[in-house]
C-alpha cells in the first residue's frame, strides 16, 4: 500500500462514486475523479497526484442504513501515485476545507506483543486461570453455539492447530505495510485470504477463546466458530516483538468482520491516540449499530493511559489480574477499564501445533470475549433469543465480582469476570422476562 490519506466529507455533500481501494489496486478505472475542487487544488499545490478510492466497501449492493448512519459511505482513501511523504501541512489545509469533516494520514499503529514461553505441559496446566472465572461450572450451561461467530483480530492464527479442528471459518489478512523490509518479518505486504500467524500472539489468544481442550485447558467457547482476521504484522525493536498495522486497514478489518456475521470481536491490541480524531471511532459505531460486541485489551504499561479501541465508549476494555486475583502491576488502568480477568502465565495454543505460556492484558481479553460469546450462545440455544450488545454488557457488569465496595474500581472496572454468575443471571433474566430478552 502506497502512502495515502483518508478524507471524510461532511453529510449532505455531493461526492463522486469511486471504487473500493482493494479493487483499485489491480484496476485503476474510475479512480481519476475529483473528490472536491478545493482538495484537488491543494493536492496540485503540493504536487501530489493521487487516485481516489473508497475506504470501505458496502456490505451489500448498496450502502445500508447502518453504514450511512456511521458515515462509512463518506470516507475516501486518496492513494499517492508516488512513494512520497505526505506533508502534515497538507492535512491541516484539507481539514479546513468547508466540505471536509476530517483528513488523516494513513498511519501505522504499534502495539507491544507479549512473548510466549513455549512449554510442554498437560491438559491440567494453568487450570487456575479457568477456575478463577468458574469456567467449568459455566460450561455446564453451554460450551458455545456454532451459529455464534467470534472474530479474532490479531497477528493471525496457526490455522492447522489440532485445538481448532473444524472451528475456523475462512478468514482474511489485512496487513499491507509499505517499506517494511529489514524491520518486519513474515508477511507484511499484499492483503489476501491467508491469515496465518507468524508470531503466535493471535494463536495464543484464539486458544483461550475456543481451544478444544485436547492438550490444554478447554477454551471458553470451544463450540463457537472462529473468524481469524490478521491485522498486525510483526517487527523487532531491540529484544521486543511489536505488532504493527495500518490503522485504516484495521478499521476495514473491523467492518469486514461485522459484515461476515461476527457477534463478538476480540482485539487483544491497542494504540495510543496520536491526534486527528479517535482511532477506529467510525467502525466501532458501525459495529454498535449492528449489535456486535467489541472487547479489547486495556494495555500493559501499568499507568493510567488510553489505548484504542479499548478507550472508546462502546468497547469493553479488559485489564489483567494475577494468580492471586489482584490487579496485575502492568495492567493499564483508568475509567475506560470495564473488567479484569486472568492475565498472567496463561497456557494456550501456539505456532507449529505447539503450546505456550503468555502474560498480558492481551490474554485477559479473550476470557471476557469468551464469556460474552457464551452468553450469546446460551440465549440462542435454550431460548432462541438474540442478545443485544447492551444486554451482554449489562449481564457482564451485573455479575462481575467487585474488588471492593465501590461500584466501579479505577483499576478493575466493574470487577473480575465471573462466567458462572453471568450465565446464571442470564438464565434468571431470560426465564423471568423472555420477551424482553428476545
Amino acid at each position: 500500500m502506497k502512502p495515502h490519506l483518508d478524507v471524510k466529507v461532511k453529510p449532505g455533500v455531493s461526492a463522486p462514486d469511486a471504487p473500493y481501494w482493494e479493487n483499485a489496486i489491480g484496476d485503476k478505472s474510475g479512480t481519476d475523479v475529483v473528490l472536491d475542487r478545493d482538495v484537488a487544488r491543494l493536492l496540485a499545490r503540493y504536487a501530489l497526484p493521487v487516485i481516489v478510492t473508497r475506504a470501505y466497501a458496502p456490505s451489500g449492493q448498496a450502502w445500508s442504513n447502518e453504514e450511512i448512519a456511521s458515515g462509512l459511505d463518506r470516507v475516501y482513501r486518496l492513494v499517492l501515485m508516488e512513494d512520497r511523504e505526505i506533508p502534515p501541512q497538507l492535512i491541516r489545509d484539507i481539514s479546513l476545507v468547508p466540505t471536509i469533516e476530517y483528513a488523516r494520514i494513513g498511519a501505522v499503529g504499534h502495539t507491544e506483543l507479549p512473548h510466549p514461553e513455549v512449554a510442554e505441559m498437560s491438559v491440567s496446566t494453568d487450570a487456575r486461570s479457568r477456575e478463577a472465572i468458574y469456567l467449568e461450572e459455566a460450561q455446564e450451561y453451554s460450551r458455545g453455539d456454532p451459529s455464534i461467530i467470534v472474530a479474532v483480530l490479531d497477528t493471525g492464527v496457526w490455522l492447522h492447530h489440532p485445538e481448532f479442528a473444524g472451528q475456523l471459518i475462512q478468514g482474511r489478512d489485512f496487513v499491507d505495510i509499505l517499506d517494511g523490509a529489514g524491520a518486519f518479518f513474515g508477511d507484511y505486504l499484499d492483503a489476501d485470504d491467508d491469515p496465518t500467524d507468524a508470531v503466535g500472539h493471535g494463536t495464543h489468544v484464539t486458544g483461550i477463546v475456543a481451544g478444544a481442550g485436547k492438550a490444554m485447558p478447554r477454551g471458553v467457547v470451544p463450540r463457537c466458530r472462529i473468524l481469524p482476521v490478521r491485522v498486525l504484522g510483526a517487527l523487532k525493536q531491540g529484544d521486543k516483538k511489536v505488532g504493527a498495522g495500518l490503522i485504516d486497514n484495521i478499521n476495514v478489518a473491523i467492518k469486514w468482520a461485522v459484515d461476515q456475521g461476527a457477534r463478538v470481536i476480540n482485539m487483544s491490541l491497542g494504540v495510543r491516540h496520536t491526534g486527528g480524531g479517535l482511532p477506529h471511532q467510525d467502525v466501532v459505531d458501525y459495529a454498535r449499530r449492528k449489535g456486535v460486541t467489541i472487547i479489547a485489551a486495556a494495555g500493559n504499561d501499568g499507568q493510567q493511559a488510553l489505548y484504542y479501541p479499548g478507550a472508546l465508549p462502546h468497547v469493553i476494555a479488559v485489564g489483567a489480574v494475577d494468580g492471586t486475583g489482584a490487579v496485575a502491576p502492568f495492567s493499564t488502568f483508568g475509567p475506560q477499564v470495564s473488567f479484569v480477568a486472568p492475565g498472567t502465565n496463561i497456557y494456550s495454543t501456539y505456532l507449529d501445533d505447539d503450546y505456550a505460556y503468555s502474560t498480558g492484558t492481551s490474554h485477559a481479553t479473550p476470557f471476557v470475549t469468551g464469556v460474552a460469546a457464551l452468553l450469546a450462545s446460551h440465549a440462542k440455544e435454550k431460548y432462541g433469543a438474540r442478545l443485544s450488545d447492551a444486554q451482554i454488557k449489562h449481564v457482564l457488569k451485573s455479575s462481575a465480582d467487585r474488588v471492593d465496595g465501590a461500584f466501579k474500581h479505577p483499576k478493575a472496572g466493574f470487577g473480575r469476570i465471573n462466567a458462572l454468575d453471568a450465565v446464571k443471571l442470564l438464565e434468571h433474566r431470560l426465564t423471568d422476562r423472555p420477551r424482553k430478552a428476545a
